[in-house]
């Protein structure tokens, strides 16, 4: 360390003189201690002063221009270097010798920068203001057909300088995206894909621009996912098929990139690794499994990936996911059970399901789990009877198969995102199918249950979806003793309150059911309706003109089913309602000034 004291002074007089042998020498010397101890020897270069005199020695004619770059390479490897390199003046004669035609000046060059921008937002701005990226984008673009290792280095430096430039900061990560730095990594990820440094590089560069959303278009535009499948091919180790998960996970959110991933044979792959580590106990094979089969859901979101996986029921990819939901795996069990949500986005795909006996697996499949079942699983499973239950046909069958019988068995359930879907799988199965809605809305258990979500104030969805299916309960089945029940249970206040919801279509559901509810069992309902401060409401909503047609016109519609309680009429009478409503005779919407109409001559004769 003495010597490194006598170098750094030598140093000092030689760096003004110039003499090129003797400062040859000294700068050696200084690799030599960084190469011994790194940290200590960069504390007394800055303690020194020296970094200062760097600057005036990076020339491009100079003979030692490259073991300057390279010591303050070194020297930038220490986090507390960084900021004073940029103090010292260094980034704008970097950023110089970026133009260089010496292929060793432009690989320390690239180091030192690449260092310097490491985790450093004094480092990425002085070079992003000296205008660095664009110049290694243009290098990148210009070597990037030569194969010879020497060259594959200089690459793999700038690679890793871009990444370290733009990493974790997103309005860098634009200016390279802007600047076209995509389809020239995409360019070098085909070209070098046997040099693993610099492809490690490229994927980690993907991995990091791939999570902005400016980049998926331009990615779909390569043939990233052509290049990425071949490279996830020859991958045998788990860390380099981890490196390539990790860039085909954020590229998947993009549609387009599905199908391309999926028209490049990557399912295969995915389904490949699910039959390998299917039985294994290891650790990195379960990792492997999950993100295998995560990634496979993931394709299917796309509707035409989904579509063309389907292929009429039919497709090799599809049974296999089907054989997921038997099996004893439950990471494979909720894929399965995923997956076959995600095919069930169109009628035609849910009548053959259907017909082909989904609903029977996916109804053992629940009762594996209804005992401490896994919570993601039962989730799953129920978004795929939910799906499966939109179209028309599928009622009546899912119905006579038993669904609701084995959904009911989840009422117990505590977890939100498990009562949401039976909340919505219920809904979906009564829709116009009077028996089952009665049936249902007898069943004393369930009705209290929904009342009792329908104060679920901490879950919205659970609210919402609750109220929804009382509502449908007596609007599909328009049966008395399912009014009964409903006024039995406390759930009138609850339909009250979601005439006054913020989306109209919950509006509507909720008049629609209390008008059921004044027409067929008035009396029965009578308190609960006023105590619910009913006739209040629908004064506010004929009075205020943000109100939809429709909420107009069935408000009016229950007014006049309200007249037959006397009380009721009595409210009605005391709240001036003849004046909101004459005014409602000259509405644009045709059924509104009709209804408006009918209700005020009900309303006069009534008084």
């Amino acid at each position: 360390m003495d010597n490194l004291s006598d170098t750094l002074k030598k140093l000092k007089i030689t760096a003004v003189d110039r003499t090129e042998d003797s400062l040859e020498g000294c700068l050696d010397c200084l690799l030599q201690a960084l190469a011994q101890n790194n940290m200590e020897t960069s504390e007394k270069i800055q303690g020194s002063g020296i970094l200062q005199l760097f600057a005036s020695l990076l020339i491009p004619q100079s003979s030692c221009t490259a073991k300057v770059a390279n010591i303050i390479a070194e020297v930038a490897k220490n986090e507390f270097m960084r900021i004073p390199c940029v103090d010292a003046g260094l980034i704008s004669p970097l950023v110089q010798l970026l133009n260089s035609k010496d292929q060793e000046v432009l690989l320390q060059t690239g180091r030192a920068l690449g260092n310097i921008c490491y985790d450093s937002h004094e480092g990425r701005s002085a070079v992003d203001q000296a205008g660095g990226a664009q110049i290694v984008i243009d290098h990148l673009r210009s070597l990037c057909s030569i194969t010879d290792p020497a060259n594959e280095k200089l690459l793999t430096v700038f690679c890793g300088m871009l990444m370290n430039y733009s990493n974790e900061n997103d309005s860098l990560q634009a200016q390279l995206i802007n600047m076209g730095v995509i389809p020239t990594l995409v360019k070098l990820l085909g070209i070098h894909c046997q040099n693993a440094a610099l492809t490690e590089m490229c994927l980690v560069a993907f991995g990091n621009l791939a999570e902005l959303e400016s980049s998926k278009e331009q990615f779909a535009s390569t043939n990233i996912a052509e290049e990425l499948v071949k490279l996830f091919k020859k991958q045998i180790e788990h860390d380099k098929r981890e490196m390539i998960f990790e860039v085909l996970a954020p590229l998947a959110e993009n549609d387009a990139i599905k199908l391309q991933l999926v028209e490049a044979g990557l399912v295969e792959c995915l389904l490949e690794i699910v039959q390998e580590k299917v039985d294994s106990e290891k650790e990195d094979d379960i990792a492997e499994l999950k993100t295998a089969s995560d990634l496979m859901v993931l394709l299917l979101l796309g509707d035409e990936s989904m579509q063309k996986l389907f292929e009429g029921g039919k497709g090799n990819v599809f049974q296999r996911v089907l054989s997921w939901i038997p099996s004893n795996n439950h990471q494979l069990q909720l894929a399965g059970a995923l997956a076959i949500a995600n095919f069930a986005r169109n009628d035609g795909n849910c009548i053959h399901m259907v017909d082909n006996g989904i609903v029977e697996k996916l109804m053992d499949l629940l009762d594996r789990h209804v005992e401490d079942g896994n919570v993601t699983v039962q989730h799953a499973a129920l978004s795929a009877l939910r799906n499966l239950a939109i179209p028309v046909v599928n009622k009546a069958k899912m119905l006579s198969a038993g669904v609701t019988e084995a959904v009911l068995k989840f009422l117990k359930s505590e977890m939100p995102p498990v009562q949401f879907k039976l909340l919505g799988t219920l809904r979906m199965l009564i829709d116009a199918q009077a028996e089952a809605a009665e049936q249902l809305g007898k069943n004393v258990k369930l009705v209290e249950r929904l009342v009792e979500w329908c104060e679920a104030k901490d879950h919205a969805g659970v609210m919402g979806e609750s109220n929804r299916l009382l509502s449908a309960l007596i609007r599909h089945s328009k049966s008395k003793d399912v009014i009964k029940t409903i006024v039995q249970s406390g759930g009138i206040k609850h339909l009250v309150t979601m005439a006054t919801s913020e989306h109209v279509i919950m509006q509507n559901e909720a008049l629609v059911a209390l008008a059921l509810i004044a027409a067929l069992e008035l009396g029965t309902a009578e308190k609960d309706l006023e105590s619910a401060k009913l006739v209040q409401i629908l004064h506010r909503l004929l009075a205020d003109e943000r109100s939809a047609p429709e909420i107009k016109y069935n408000s009016m519609v229950l007014i006049c089913a309200l007249m037959g309680s006397e009380s009721l009429h009595k409210e009605v009478q005391d709240l001036a309602f003849l004046d909101v409503v004459s005014k409602l005779r000259s509405h644009e919407n045709k059924s509104v000034a009709q209804q408006a109409s009918l209700t005020e001559q009900r309303l006069t004769v009534e008084s």
